[in-house]
């Protein structure tokens, strides 16, 4: 059995909440106050950041990106990765570039030196171009770059006050395909509560 250690208002922990119900991966989940993170959590992770899973067998795995591709290969049905690895490789190169897109939200999320919606916007329509010429961040199906994304995604309209859909209409097509898939859906019900 897999445990989580998990924070409701992470979305780096959101991600790997998603590739779990994709995957219908039973696991047991250790709800972490970010506000307070128990000293126990930086044996686990040194960082004393969360996603953290941990399996029965002994293995400690921090670091969102990682866990998700981890549980992709070790859980394969479904897959969550384009089979043709052209396309495979430029969804990766998606989510080796999030940083550009995380960096603008963060700016403005923590009211830092440069911070702006429309710093924020640049990037959703960075996306959103993206989106205008296939159905997922991640090719031609859904999978880990959508993943990668999505949670973010949904902050900005709940937590940013962005008017994501209204904007940058390729997303609000893909957010649309998104949320008729009950994992998405469930992550999107979880943010607009937090």
């Amino acid at each position: 059995m897999l445990t989580l250690y998990d924070a409701d208002r992470c979305p780096y922990c959101a991600r790997v909440r998603i590739v779990l119900a994709e995957k219908e991966i039973p696991y047991d989940v250790h709800a972490i106050d970010l506000s307070d993170r128990p000293a126990w959590l930086y044996e686990k992770n040194p960082t004393g950041k969360v996603p953290v899973i941990e399996e029965d067998g002994g293995l400690v795995l921090p670091e969102s990106r990682v866990i998700m591709e981890y549980l992709d290969e070790r859980f394969p049905d479904p897959p969550l990765q384009p089979a043709d690895a052209a396309e495979r490789a430029l969804a990766k190169v998606l989510l080796e570039r999030f940083d550009d897109f995380s960096d603008p939200y963060y700016d403005l999320f923590r009211d830092r030196e440069g911070g702006s919606p429309e710093r924020v916007h640049e990037e959703l329509a960075r996306l959103d171009s993206i989106l205008a010429r296939r159905p997922f961040l991640s090719g031609s199906r859904y999978g880990l770059t959508d993943i990668g994304y999505v949670p973010w995604i949904f902050r900005c309209e709940t937590r940013l006050g962005l008017d994501v859909r209204g904007r940058h209409p390729a997303i609000a097509d893909w957010l649309a395909r998104l949320e008729e898939r009950d994992a998405v859906a469930d992550e999107a019900a979880v943010v607009v509560s937090l």
